[in-house]
């Protein structure tokens, strides 16, 4: 393996550098992470729904937040994780699950059903995710398409990111989704960007069960 290879690779279990902040080892490793999957290819939303994944095992409780994948549309990851949701509530293993999806209506109010405006239906999701937040109610969360209401200007990204910085406790959070803004990322703990390189839809082969959903 060559050097420039190496670059690639996952990093070494110890840093490259130590920053002088006073904490100890365990206490710099014990921190949660604000981390931002962005940029124009597939397997953002993946990437989070597998740090979630890691995260029910450990016992974290996970809270996925869908933001502009429809309430209707029965993907994949939801099946699953409301799967690992009952095994929770069956047996004890892992952590409790919670799956909410805008196009559905947010379950926690009285309007599900009713026909709202796209915008006052995301910030009313993000109000209530500031509130679990403020109530560290969960250990693992994943905003899923999030970076969306931030571009459309739904959601105030100021808000966002004073929040998310100052969250409170031990809380991971993951965004996701194209064209992230400055600011978030500048906040974010670990930012990675999604590179097209080759897709089969490029060639007129439709989206598939297990790949797209």
């Amino acid at each position: 393996m060559t050097q420039d290879q190496t670059t690639d690779a996952t990093p070494p279990g110890r840093p490259a550098t130590v920053p002088d902040d006073g904490l100890t080892t365990r206490e710099r490793r014990n921190r949660p992470v604000l981390a931002v999957h962005t940029g124009e290819m597939k397997g953002k939303s993946t990437a989070a729904f597998g740090m979630a994944l890691r995260g029910w095992a450990l016992g974290m409780p996970v809270a996925v937040f869908q933001f502009v994948k429809s309430g209707k549309w029965k993907v994949g990851e939801e099946e699953a994780f409301r799967a690992l949701g009952a095994v929770h509530d069956s047996t004890g293993q892992g952590a409790p699950v919670e799956w909410y999806s805008m196009g559905a209506g947010w379950s926690w109010t009285r309007k599900k059903g009713t026909e709202e405006d796209h915008a006052a239906n995301a910030l009313e999701g993000w109000q209530e995710i500031k509130r679990r937040l403020a109530a560290e109610q969960h250990g693992f969360y994943v905003l899923d398409e999030f970076t969306y209401p931030m571009t459309w200007g739904w959601v105030d990204v100021d808000d966002v990111v004073e929040t998310l910085a100052n969250r409170p406790g031990f809380q991971h959070v993951v965004v996701t989704g194209r064209d992230a803004d400055p600011r978030l990322v500048e906040v974010a703990d670990l930012v990675m960007q999604t590179q097209k390189i080759k897709h089969p839809m490029d060639v007129g082969q439709m989206g598939q069960k297990g790949i797209e959903w």
